[in-house]
């Protein structure tokens, strides 16, 4: 039996892990595309465990707090609210009919397949009182693991206060909790906007919005544009809170330096020319506590590529699921949905949820048709994630600007310079050289933070093309207590 739905605000409960020996579909991820996938899977008939990290479903986009007050403190934070209210009820329903099991603060930390019968993904139990292994089995996967914060480095990005653009976010959402009092918002992309309206409306002074890109580039893409008016209307009622709060949005502006002894006091910020260089005395120095940057976001891919699902590099350098019109990636029952096929935001995600879980349960022999509306939905969707893509890139310029003092990979305080010694004097000619010869990428984070700049900064140096699936193979996709693991038989998976 599932628990009854936690005290949240309409938020599902937590099922004990062993009550179903076997699923017909497990969902890996509660975000937007996770939640969706579920609640088409069971829909069709199939019997689906919903496995997620946090400790309620949401994901990053519909982050709550546990606390049933503090939750409804930040209601105002959340855009589609409605939209994962009614997916909360659906799965609360389904939870009590015995055909969902919601395993919250459950972590993935591997896949494996489960001889003829599918697949097995070990998962470590945070939720117990001590954190143990367990074993989830399920004839097809759907995979929603989402993304993280894409950063860039630049001279004091290190400094406490410098924060990433979602984590500011996650902290507002996820605790009503503003990170500082005089907060400036920088880096490329339209995400920027509601971290910067968000700040402001909790009672932050946001001194300033910096977006690296100019917004002119949406006019080369009309058709997009049109097939996604809802898109603009979101993104005009942020401008609208912004503009409430006096808040200065800078096109073609960016942040050069971080400023400070302890913590973050100043940031200089300058213009930027078309080419994305930095316009000569346009410098500005600007007081904080708080600096939050984001460069756009890098999708989760350790679980997917544990099992071999193909990749492609997408139109913002990403690495992504290749999958097809039903989200089938190229490995016989597994789908993947959301961002890990590509950053495209969270209605995208959603319909992708919605296929993917639909033709899990088909693949299986569920009758679940596929609605035509949602093919249509993600047609125009991805074509606006397409086009997002290209008006918001990170400059490249940014990679002239990394001086060798500045630290690349924080977890093993490799510099720019250790990097660049190793590529002009050590031969190291890709990223994977560069990180067995400089350990770039070894450190707590295993590359998910210094991946990306890692590999630009090598492909920089060497005149090649950016490879990012050098440094995105993981095999395990969270940390593992070794208690948890003693005497697993990683061949032969247990029942639990």
């Amino acid at each position: 039996m599932t628990t009854s739905p936690s005290d949240g605000p309409g938020m599902p409960g937590r099922a004990d892990v062993g009550t179903r020996r076997a699923y017909d579909v497990a969902v890996v991820g509660g975000g937007p595309a996770g939640m969706s996938a579920a609640v088409a899977a069971v829909d069709a008939g199939a019997r689906v465990a919903l496995i997620d990290g946090g400790s309620a479903l949401g994901g990053q986009y519909w982050r709550h707090p546990p606390d049933r007050a503090l939750a409804t403190e930040v209601a105002g934070q959340h855009h589609g609210l409605r939209h994962y209210r009614r997916l909360a009820r659906s799965i609360a329903a389904q939870e009590r009919s015995g055909r969902l099991d919601v395993l919250t603060r459950h972590d993935v930390w591997t896949l494996e397949r489960n001889g003829d019968h599918g697949f097995a993904a070990r998962v470590i139990d945070r939720a117990a009182a001590t954190e143990q292994e367990r074993v989830v089995r399920a004839s097809a996967l759907v995979l929603a693991p989402g993304a993280y914060d894409r950063q860039v480095p630049f001279p004091g990005w290190t400094l406490p206060g410098v924060m990433t653009a979602g984590g500011v976010q996650a902290l507002l959402k996820g605790s009503a909790t503003v990170a500082g009092q005089r907060v400036l918002v920088a880096g490329t992309g339209p995400f920027l906007l509601p971290v910067a309206a968000g700040l402001a409306s909790a009672g932050a002074t946001v001194v300033g919005v910096h977006e690296a890109s100019s917004t002119a580039e949406w006019a080369s893409h009309p058709g997009a544009v049109a097939r996604n008016v809802t898109k603009l209307a979101e993104g005009a009622g942020y401008a609208a809170r912004l503009a409430r709060h006096r808040v200065p949005y800078r096109l073609r502006s960016t942040v050069l330096e971080a400023h400070g002894d302890d913590q973050v006091q100043e940031v200089t910020t300058a213009r930027l020319d078309s080419a994305g260089r930095v316009r000569p005395g346009t410098e500005e120095r600007v007081a904080v506590d708080v600096l939050a940057v984001g460069w756009g976001f890098t999708p989760q891919l350790e679980l997917p590529l544990a099992l071999g699902c193909a990749t492609r590099t997408d139109t913002d350098g990403s690495l992504v699921v290749v999958v097809d019109d039903e989200q089938r990636t190229t490995v016989g029952g597994i789908f993947v949905a959301g961002e890990a096929c590509g950053v495209g935001g969270a209605a995208l995600a959603a319909v992708e949820g919605r296929i993917a879980g639909a033709a899990a349960a088909r693949a299986l022999g569920h009758d679940a048709p596929v609605a035509a509306r949602d093919r249509r939905q993600r047609t125009a969707l991805r074509g606006f994630a397409r086009a997002m893509h290209r008006t918001y890139p990170v400059p490249e310029p940014w990679l002239d600007r990394v001086t060798d003092d500045v630290l690349v990979c924080r977890c093993e305080e490799v510099s720019a310079g250790r990097l660049r010694e190793v590529v002009e004097e050590l031969g190291a000619d890709d990223p994977r050289s560069a990180k067995l010869m400089a350990r770039v990428g070894m450190g707590w984070c295993q590359g998910r933070v210094c991946g990306y700049p890692a590999s630009c900064l090598v492909a920089h140096w060497t005149g090649t093309d950016v490879d990012p699936a050098q440094l995105a193979s993981r095999p395990v996709a969270t940390p593992v207590p070794l208690a948890a693991l003693a005497g697993t038989d990683l061949d032969e998976p247990t029942r639990t």
